[in-house]
């Protein structure tokens, strides 16, 4: 089925066009939130929400950009929606915890770490670490390295999910590699 038509169909409400699209999109969906959350159970529950809001708010889908460009920026906005969440909900517990109105920060959250099928070396300190330091990567590196490198999307992808210049991305993605070579360089000279 071609976009357009699958479009059509999905602002109709077809059931069976839905199911079209999220058969398509579901790994690439599930990937990108993943590549943000590191947590199995976030990411298919932002997939979850990700297909909810395409779902509702196709009908106002202008179709200026292509739908997969459309679906990426959905997950992408989720995915840092939770983090934010969670990243305040951390501050607060952090404040309260200094006010000994609650326990340790460091408890609240167990979060389990890379569980994603494609990492073979599951819960390794490597893996930790470098997650640990693309999440340190100013917003915009972040997203524009983990859609580049993570989920394997080109620059122009990129750029049009980001809503910004194939040059700004390539400059993104420079220094963002920068940061995490001297990251990593700084963190195995010390260890």
């Amino acid at each position: 089925m071609q976009e357009s038509e699958l479009i059509q169909k999905l602002q109709k409400g077809d059931q069976k066009a839905f199911q079209e699209l999220v058969n398509e999109y579901q790994v690439k969906v599930f990937n990108t939130c993943y590549g943000f959350m590191h947590n199995r159970q976030d990411a298919e529950d932002l997939a979850q929400e990700v297909f909810i809001q395409v779902f509702q708010s196709i009908g106002d889908f202008r179709q200026e950009s292509s739908l997969s460009t459309w679906i990426y920026r959905i997950a992408v906005t989720k995915s840092l929606e939770l983090k934010r969440k969670r990243n305040r909900k951390k501050r607060m517990a952090y404040f309260k915890s200094l006010l000994n109105l609650q326990q340790n920060p460091d408890e609240l959250e167990d979060q389990q770490f890379f569980n994603h099928p494609g990492i073979e070396a599951e819960n390794s300190e490597r893996t930790r670490i470098l997650f640990e330091s693309i999440e340190s990567l100013p917003k915009n590196q972040r997203i524009a390295f983990t859609l580049n490198k993570i989920e394997h999307l080109s620059y122009k992808e990129v750029a049009q999910i980001m809503e910004t210049s194939l040059s700004a991305v390539e400059s993104l993605i420079h220094r963002a590699r920068k940061n995490l070579q001297d990251k990593l360089r700084s963190y195995y000279t010390q260890n």
